[in-house]
């Protein structure tokens, strides 16, 4: 049985003492992700510490952007009007991952530190890096279809789950936290790592530290020219094999800003500034978003069984750049990528 204190502190100082005094705690707001761990064992938190009551839950403006509350539920983000009207692609990002249910409970907060769904992450019987840390990543050389092909080290093959990430790494948000050491921001590109020699480490949070909100941009591709398409085996409450937020500015028929962010491919969400940069001042075409995705997956490795999603990716990036640039928001996996 596992056994853990429970605690509920009223202030974000409160909530920073509880974790600082016990390495073993967690912070637990919806629980959609960390009750799942509990119940297989991968986590055995000694302490328990109840976020709820923290002044963490509003949306409110920021310096010509908006500033979202780690405790806002994903329903209250993917619904609210200001998020619909400037920020429609993570409004659309948040609706195409998980359910209903799930999205009513769980918070943006704990949205950013979703753990992997790796297979053997989840079975404690198997060696994973992520759990204990120098005991071997068993996907390497095994069930292999749903990992990473970019990224990835000898010691990690895991992606991160998150689409809600995929369109805030596309949007260059900030995290803003809060630790020992005082409050920081962390750009949302540098807050969730790559696997490396320590894949057990999924972010870059300093020990005893908590997200109190994301700060979004006063740009945030509002018009129509964006897309969030997730790729899945089933329509619904299926985690993205290979997932595009995609979002231009057009110039009549020439791209003036694009932003480009991948899920289900990397430990983390995968942006590639080079692509975007190829893109700039370039024809909307098929032959230029051609060349945008072979940039970013020049690099992508397959394991034994998922080479497929190379180029489904690549097939993807075109189809989201072109739903982008003709104005479709948002498409299902229902459809054959051409």
């Amino acid at each position: 049985m596992n056994r853990f204190d429970y605690v509920r502190p009223s202030t974000v100082a409160e909530a920073v003492q509880a974790l600082g005094s016990d390495p073993a705690a967690r912070f637990i707001a919806g629980g959609t992700n960390l009750i799942d761990l509990m119940k297989y064992d991968v986590e055995r938190p000694g302490k328990l510490i109840d976020i709820t009551r923290l002044p963490l839950g509003e949306i409110e403006e920021r310096d010509g952007g908006l500033r979202i509350g780690a405790l806002v539920t994903n329903a209250t983000l993917a619904y609210d009007a200001r998020i619909r009207e400037r920020y429609p692609l993570l409004a659309d990002a948040i609706l195409a991952g998980a359910s209903a249910q799930l999205r009513n409970a769980a918070s943006t907060g704990g949205n950013l530190l979703q753990r992997t769904r790796c297979y053997y992450f989840y079975d404690t019987a198997t060696p994973c890096n992520k759990r204990e840390p120098g005991s071997g990543c068993s996907a390497i050389g095994g069930v292999d279809r749903i990992h990473a092909i970019l990224g990835t080290s000898e010691h990690c093959i895991a992606t991160h789950p998150s689409d809600m990430c995929v369109a805030l790494a596309a949007l260059e948000a900030t995290v803003q936290v809060s630790g020992p050491q005082g409050d920081r921001s962390i750009p949302f590109a540098d807050f969730h790592r790559l696997p490396g020699d320590e894949p057990s480490k999924d972010t870059n949070l300093a020990p005893g530290e908590i997200i109190l909100a994301i700060d979004l941009p006063a740009k945030g591709f509002g018009g129509k020219h964006h897309t969030y398409l997730k790729l899945r085996d089933r329509l619904s409450y299926a985690f993205a094999l290979v997932s595009v937020a995609a979002a231009l500015e057009l110039d009549g028929e020439t791209i003036r800003t694009a932003r480009l962010a991948l899920g289900g491919v990397a430990h983390k969400p995968w942006r590639n500034t080079e692509a975007e940069a190829l893109l700039q001042g370039k024809p909307a075409t098929r032959e230029s978003f051609k060349a945008a995705a072979d940039l970013i997956l020049r690099e992508a490795k397959p394991q034994a069984t998922n080479g497929f999603k190379i180029e489904l990716a690549r097939r993807a990036i075109v189809r989201g750049l072109e739903q982008a640039a003709a104005g479709t928001p948002q498409s299902q996996s229902d459809k054959r990528i051409q």
